[in-house]
């Protein structure tokens, strides 16, 4: 195990993780953007600095400050301050727009807002929604950022002469509230107390074996705990940490390299259009050794490893919980999530919350030994906060089922199950034949309202570029690769599908726009039941 967990629980906390450091690691590279670097003792410093503006400005220990920001280091930099001074910061994503981003400022109610000097033409859409918001400041618009809606621009503190001492900050106090991406009904604030995002950086850690000698890179939004708990990792482990912008597949490589980097972070999506780029003399002209790609299909981990010589690593968590279920690239088992990671507990139970039997899919429900692991509930929400954990169980909403030695599968999101005729069909699974055409770039499966009651199979398909599709060539793909009952009723071609920014689909507008004028029908078409 790492010396991180060796870290007393009562500084499992942003101010004493920053002063041990300082201590440990002094000159070393914690963070770096573009030309800009700055050590451990230079990243507490600004942190310090950061947090004495905030308090200038009026902010107090349990505040929320909204950020809409691209990743900068301002945001990072901003969020640590909040941790610092016992504030609670609020990254929120940067593709919210209108309703969406009313909900989400009037769900967390921030007392200051930064937003990145480009966005705030996005506020326009909406109306202030909380009495508790009395400052704007805006990063990159120099001293003429206009403001909003009555609210002066005040420009992004660049330095400031008033530190802030550390806050006295308990493990489970809220460092940070993250909005869940909403793909399923209304997105929900979800309160990540420091020791949370401590633990994420310790596992994740050992997981992908980072060391001092490391250089950290990531270009996911710092609105996700994906990319938020990087930081403790170079906190942790002495590495640095180097920030990118956006993920870019035809660039991704080169910036990899650029930045020096021995580990990386992506997500299943991404894995796979970067294996759809043409194949250059960049695939392995870097250093990385190492990424964590969660939801990367089995078949893809061999094929990324061949060619661009990364390994993948795995694993399952969720914004509520932590990095719970794993596997080493030893015990690692094609098809699985992994096994249940040292010191969690994991269960598969029925609607009633009884275990059920290896083999039989079930919701899968969680908890840590260690304390204020989790997230401690939704904002605001008694009443989700207490269906979700009911029974001191964390309910993930995901479908799976437990093999006899304890691997476990992914099946379905609860929601995204859809039973037809009787039988169980995983959408998921739906999914993945669907996409094993060698003309599918992706697809999305949805149950629909059956006029024999229970759900009919919707699928909505997106060809690759320049090919040809015709939904009976999909069906008849499908045959000897999925039961009868599950293979689709209707085929919908489209040219894209709604995602979330961490690039999961978005079913609900799906569901919504269910079966239209332009849907195949198999029926109608007299191809089979």
């Amino acid at each position: 195990m790492s010396a991180a967990r060796d870290v007393p629980p009562a500084e499992r906390t942003v101010p004493a993780l920053l002063e041990r450091a300082a201590v440990l690691h002094g000159d070393r590279p914690l963070l770096a953007f573009g030309f800009r670097r700055w050590s451990c003792t230079e990243s507490r410093d600004a942190v310090a600095r950061l947090a004495g503006a905030l308090a200038v400005a009026g902010v107090s220990p349990g505040d929320r400050v909204a950020l809409l920001s691209s990743n900068r280091p301002e945001l990072l930099l901003t969020w640590l301050a909040c941790g610092w001074l016992g504030a609670i910061g609020v990254p929120l994503n940067t593709a919210l727009r209108g309703a969406q981003l009313e909900h989400a400022l009037a769900s967390a109610r921030p007392r200051l807002l930064v937003v990145e000097d480009e966005l705030v033409s996005v506020l326009d859409g909406i109306e202030p929604v909380t009495t508790e918001l009395t400052q704007l400041w805006v990063v990159g618009g120099g001293p003429r950022a206009r403001g909003w809606r009555g609210l002066t621009a005040e420009p992004f503190p660049a330095e400031s002469r008033s530190e802030a001492g550390p806050h006295a900050v308990h493990p489970g106090d809220t460092l940070s509230i993250l909005f869940t991406s909403g793909t399923t009904g209304v997105s929900k604030g979800v309160c990540c107390p420091h020791a949370q995002l401590y633990w994420w950086g310790v596992l994740t850690a050992e997981q992908l074996g980072v060391t001092a000698d490391d250089v950290l890179y990531t270009v996911l939004p710092l609105f996700h705990t994906n990319a938020l708990n990087t930081v403790f990792q170079a906190l942790l482990t002495g590495a640095e940490l180097r920030l990118g912008t956006r993920f870019s597949a035809s660039r991704f490589w080169a910036e990899a390299a650029g930045a020096k980097a021995t580990v990386t972070y992506l997500l299943g999506a991404m894995v796979q259009i970067l294996r759809r780029t043409p194949p250059s003399p960049g695939d392995t002209a870097h250093r990385v050794r190492v990424a964590l790609a969660p939801a990367t299909p089995a078949e893809a981990i061999e094929d990324f490893r061949a060619r661009f010589g990364v390994e993948l690593v795995d694993g399952y968590g969720s914004t509520e919980t932590n990095f719970v279920l794993g596997a080493s690239p030893r015990e690692r088992r094609a098809g699985t999530m992994g096994r249940v990671l040292e010191g969690f507990e994991a269960r598969v139970v029925d609607e009633g919350d009884r275990e059920v039997a290896a083999g039989v899919p079930g919701e899968l429900v969680l908890r840590h030994s260690e304390p204020f692991s989790f997230a401690t509930g939704y904002f605001g929400l008694p009443e989700a906060t207490v269906a979700a954990w009911r029974n001191l169980w964390f309910h993930t909403g995901d479908r799976v089922a437990r093999d006899e030695d304890g691997y476990l599968r992914f099946v379905d999101r609860l929601g995204d199950a859809i039973r037809r005729r009787g039988e169980n069909i995983s959408s998921l699974e739906v999914e993945q034949a669907l996409e094993t055409h060698p003309d599918v770039e992706s697809a999305a499966v949805v149950g629909v309202p059956s006029d024999l009651a229970e759900d009919d199979v919707l699928a909505f398909v997106v060809p690759r570029a320049g090919a040809t599709l015709e939904p009976e060539e999909l069906v008849r793909h499908l045959e000897p690769r999925l039961a009868a009952f599950a293979i689709p009723r209707y085929v919908e071609l489209v040219r894209g599908l709604p995602l979330t920014e961490s690039g999961k689909v978005r079913k609900a507008p799906l569901r919504e726009r269910g079966v239209g004028a332009t849907t195949w029908d198999r029926e109608a078409a007299g191809t089979g039941s």
